[in-house]
């Protein structure tokens, strides 16, 4: 059911968000760098529920809404965490949620809830060469998907792929026998991604043709929302490393946040992470309570917190002077993760462009 307009109780944080904001921050700091993937996967499953918090009681989840989830985003683009919430729990979850498919949900849905399937989608974020054919046993998928999130090791790949009947969304649970992942090199190691080549690799639909494309459009709104949400959480670590950094580093005898070009930069850039916030917490309740302006708030929450975290990133590395470009220095994993993702769900010119449409204002010429 969609509804008209955020409900706006959505928008501010409770207190029991404010707990689970100060439960993840203690645990996400005891491994800032997510170098334990698997132990942290398993703990934020099995210690908090994160991986179930949107998922419905029926399929083994806690029921709650996107609000509940974009406090975790939050605070994992803190720390720029690997764990792949993304393409599991956001992705791959709300591509089941949404297709009407319950044998599907009820298949998959409780092992992604508990933290024992990993999943993601393939050919929805980049367009992929993938068709599907009856063989002797069933539906048999073919052709290869470039730069999929977290394919390399998930254990579940919902394909879009191209059917006699039209394009459907396959869920396919990849073997070494008809499914070849290999890595890619890419510019944010903490955002994997990888090459999928099917051969003949077995799968079953949780898609109707006339709804698919419905589906793949409310999975990217969704991918939209949640990355927005990682963008604010790493903006406001950076303003925080930043003002530390300028209150205590001095020269000729002052802090250099004293002096007024530092100031006017970081008053910029609270302005930049304030608007970002609170993009990303309209389009999170939007998502929450599945409100019609989802579209344009997820298109919005994407320029904004984009341009927000670029600045931030930018701001980080050069207000720490040498330091900020030094390898051993944290700054560079935010300046990768901030431009890597300018283009994982379209640039903020193509969000730019599809707001002109939602909103009645292309021209003529387009």
């Amino acid at each position: 059911m969609v509804r008209v307009g955020a409900d706006p109780a959505l928008l501010v944080e409770t207190e029991e968000q404010g707990q689970l904001r100060a439960v993840l921050r203690d645990l996400l700091g005891e491994d800032p760098r997510g170098d334990g993937d698997q132990r942290l996967w398993q703990r934020l499953a099995g210690e908090i529920g994160v991986h179930g918090l949107v998922v419905p009681e029926k399929y083994g989840g806690s029921g709650y809404t996107f609000a509940e989830l974009a406090v975790v985003l939050q605070e994992m683009g803190r720390v720029v965490c690997p764990a792949p919430l993304l393409s599991t729990v956001v992705l791959a979850g709300y591509a089941l949620l949404d297709s009407g498919d319950q044998r599907a949900c009820e298949r998959w849905l409780p092992g992604i809830a508990s933290g024992g399937l990993t999943a993601t989608v393939a050919g929805m974020l980049h367009p992929a060469a993938v068709t599907a054919e009856r063989g002797p046993d069933g539906w048999v998928l073919r052709g290869e998907a470039d730069f999929v999130p977290d394919g390399e090791g998930s254990d579940l790949l919902l394909v879009m792929a191209r059917a006699p009947d039209g394009e459907r969304v396959f869920a396919c649970e990849p073997d070494d026998a008809t499914c070849e992942r290999s890595a890619r090199r890419v510019l944010d190691p903490t955002r994997r991604q990888a090459l999928v080549r099917l051969r003949g690799a077995p799968a079953e639909p949780v898609t109707e043709p006339g709804r698919t494309s419905e589906v793949i459009d409310g999975v990217l709104d969704a991918g939209r929302v949640a990355v927005a949400a990682e963008h604010v959480g790493g903006s406001a670590h950076a303003l925080d490393a930043v003002l530390t950094h300028v209150t205590q580093r001095t020269q000729f005898g002052r802090a250099i946040g004293s002096f007024q070009a530092v100031k006017h930069r970081l008053a910029d850039l609270l302005v930049e992470v304030e608007g970002a916030r609170s993009a990303s917490a309209y389009a999170s309740a939007c998502l929450a309570g599945r409100a019609a302006e989802l579209p344009v708030a997820a298109s919005a929450a994407a320029v904004a917190c984009t341009g927000a975290y670029r600045l931030a990133t930018t701001e980080y590395v050069q207000l720490h002077g040498g330091i900020g470009f030094t390898w051993e220095h944290s700054a560079h994993r935010y300046l990768r993760r901030a431009r890597a993702d300018e283009a994982l769900f379209g640039t903020a010119d193509d969000h730019r462009l599809r707001l002109a449409g939602l909103l009645g204002l292309t021209g003529r010429t387009g």
